[in-house]
């Protein structure tokens, strides 16, 4: 390097697009991560206060919106004494925190690093020294299963909102629920569906989804956004994967069929691992049917007389109770033992998939564990051994569940009722 090309590198290293390098391929991907949620929360909050009429407190709206960006459907603010314009920030909070955009985002920066020749082995490739036309296979892959992932988001989001807009207009029992609300039922249908397919569980209305239990087919609309922007989103996003390759012939998409592991996109899985995925999903589905109307079909407070309907709506409760945290029935006055297996769901990952695995691929995994072991130093042996206990959902879990139960522990004593374990473990893993 002579010293021309010395000065122009120190120049550039004093330039904001020096910065935005990097920031996009060197900063640590749990501070970028972090990073965006908490600039996004802020701008959310900052947005929802400029154009707040109401006196809600600062600390509310910021709750608000990183519930919001985080998707965790909690809110310490009624949703009906949120405007028009606030329930379009959130509804855009919703969008760009969702695991699915995030997703998107993350392929659309591995294509820049590898454009850059930045990317790392652990988030892309594993050997470096592959052929030159291995890496632009990859590279090609990325950039389509990025278009592709892209396209379902929009296009999920359009049919969705669409079909609620044409159920609303058909339908004047639920388009009068918005009209005593004065909800807008463009902004309505817009704000559900992004708030579904997110699994978030924000609704414009104080009552949730408990005002519409009577309309089964806002409810089946509401379940197949769901189950398509999580527990079977890989499974979706294969389907379409392979007819687009049917479609069109590409060798890209069926490398990308074939070589599913390789794209380090977590979200798309093998074949026989997308049906396990779906088989196991729709079991949970049927095990829940199966004990909330066993032990709850008598009770008032499901609301419904028609068979159908009442059929529809515990069907509704199950599939969100994993994790989407809309609710059609009171789940205070719901039985101990389907909490306790609604809690259950909730804490299972998305993707939890009874998948039987043959020795050869136990083979390949104590392989690559040995190789892995072999190459570590012991401080890094004893850092990942500390990573697993102190990092995994199970302590952090447990943490805020502690911390919440000494700091309401007044309230415990004087309102058993409303404050008590139980309810607490529910509202953490929701």
């Amino acid at each position: 390097m002579n010293n021309f090309d010395e000065v122009i590198i120190k120049k550039w290293k004093h330039t904001p697009s020096y910065f935005l390098h990097i920031l996009l391929f060197r900063l640590n991907p749990f501070l970028f991560e972090l990073g965006y949620f908490v600039t996004l929360s802020s701008v959310g909050f900052l947005a929802l206060k400029s154009t707040s009429s109401n006196p809600a407190r600062k600390i509310d709206l910021f709750f608000t919106s990183a519930s919001a960006v985080t998707v965790s459907s909690m809110s310490t603010l009624e949703m009906e004494v949120f405007s028009t314009t606030h329930l379009v920030i959130l509804t855009v909070l919703m969008l760009l925190g969702g695991e699915v955009f995030t997703s998107m985002l993350g392929l659309r920066l591995t294509k820049a690093k590898i454009n850059n020749n930045q990317i790392r082995s652990r988030q892309m490739i594993a050997e470096f020294d592959r052929s030159n036309s291995d890496v632009n296979m990859k590279r090609k892959c990325i950039e389509i299963l990025a278009s592709l992932v892209t396209w379902y988001l929009l296009a999920v989001h359009a049919v969705g909102s669409a079909s609620i807009v044409v159920y609303l207009s058909l339908v004047p029992s639920a388009r009068r629920v918005l009209e005593r609300k004065g909800i807008g039922m463009g902004i309505f249908s817009v704000f559900t569906a992004v708030s579904t397919f997110a699994n978030c569980g924000f609704v414009p209305t104080n009552e949730n989804m408990i005002v519409f239990k009577k309309n089964s087919g806002l409810l089946l609309i509401l379940i197949q956004l769901v189950f398509m922007g999580n527990t079977l989103y890989p499974v979706c996003l294969r389907l379409l994967i392979w007819f687009t390759e049917k479609v069109t012939k590409r060798a890209e998409l069926r490398y990308v069929l074939e070589n599913s592991r390789e794209l380090g996109y977590g979200h798309l899985m093998p074949g026989l691992e997308s049906v396990y995925l779906g088989i196991t999903v729709l079991g949970f589905v049927v095990v829940q049917m199966v004990v909330f109307c066993s032990l709850e079909w008598n009770n008032n407070f499901l609301g419904v007389s028609n068979y159908y309907e009442r059929i529809v709506g515990c069907l509704f409760q199950v599939v969100n109770s994993r994790h989407a945290g809309e609710s059609v029935f009171d789940l205070g006055v719901v039985s101990p033992a389907v909490l306790v297996l609604f809690v259950i769901m909730m804490y299972l990952p998305p993707y939890t998939s009874y998948l039987p695995i043959n020795e050869h691929q136990v083979a390949d995994e104590n392989i690559t564990k040995h190789i892995i072991n072999t190459t570590l130093t012991s401080r890094n042996k004893v850092y990942y051994k500390w990573e697993n206990i102190v990092f995994s959902q199970l302590t952090y879990l447990s943490i805020f569940v502690i911390l919440i139960c000494i700091t309401e522990r007044q309230n415990m004593k004087t309102d058993p009722i409303n404050f008590n374990v139980l309810n607490i473990v529910v509202e953490v893993i929701r």
